[in-house]
């Protein structure tokens, strides 16, 4: 998988790509770091300008923009914008575009972009949450993360991947490790058994009792699919 990533503000997400998965994928997926300020004119050097219509805030300029997607020089299966109103990033979205191979981001910045580009050029808008943020850079590493960790190899153990919360519309079981008692806190029994047919159950009701609890509107979803 290729990933391009369209930015104003490059330098801050070099620290940023230390800390994910990201530095990881080498031979399963690129990612590219592409600064609209490089395709800006030589001279004006500016990739914002004020709204038509007043108003606070800057808007990106669509030039750049356009230049940047158009120098890639191929076809993308979906050029991606984060936006405010755009669909929420679910696992399952994750999962469907884990599957492509050419992925472009457009990090929205200072008022956002020029409505040109998302008529022309976007062919997804996805949101992270009800929620604004400065900048579109953390929403694009967050999907991007959670897309590549899906590619085969990336993670050292491909079960994990398929055992995550919501892949089928749950949320997680609870998870323990060594040792077996710790300040007077014991991990359940049946997880030390031995019996996986058992172990299975108990996550399973688990995962099940803490959804309905805990986001029960993900559990009348769930429940819904399953009458179907």
């Amino acid at each position: 998988m290729r990933i391009d990533l369209l930015t104003a503000v490059p330098d801050h997400l070099k620290k940023a790509l230390d800390l994910t998965i990201l530095r990881r994928i080498k031979g399963e997926a690129s990612l590219h770091i592409h600064d609209l300020r490089s395709y800006c004119d030589e001279q004006v050097q500016q990739i914002d300008d004020y709204p038509y219509g007043g108003g606070g805030g800057m808007v990106l300029k669509p030039e750049p923009i356009f230049q940047c997607i158009e120098a890639l020089g191929s076809s993308p299966d979906e050029v991606i914008y984060l936006s405010p109103d755009g669909q929420p990033f679910t696992q399952a979205v994750a999962n469907t575009l884990s599957l492509d191979q050419h992925l472009v981001f457009l990090a929205g910045h200072y008022k956002g972009v020029d409505h040109r580009v998302r008529e022309t050029l976007i062919t997804q808008e996805i949101s992270i949450g009800d929620f604004v943020v400065s900048g579109g850079e953390l929403p694009a590493l967050l999907i991007i993360d959670a897309i590549v960790r899906l590619i085969p190899k990336v993670l050292g153990d491909a079960q994990s991947a398929l055992e995550d919360s919501f892949q089928d519309g749950l949320l997680g079981a609870p998870t323990y490790t060594r040792p077996p008692s710790f300040r007077g806190l014991d991990v359940p029994e049946v997880l030390r058994s031995g019996d996986h047919q058992r172990i299975a159950q108990w996550r399973d009701d688990i995962r099940q009792q803490r959804t309905q609890e805990r986001r029960p509107d993900l559990w009348k979803l769930h429940a819904a699919q399953a009458q179907t």
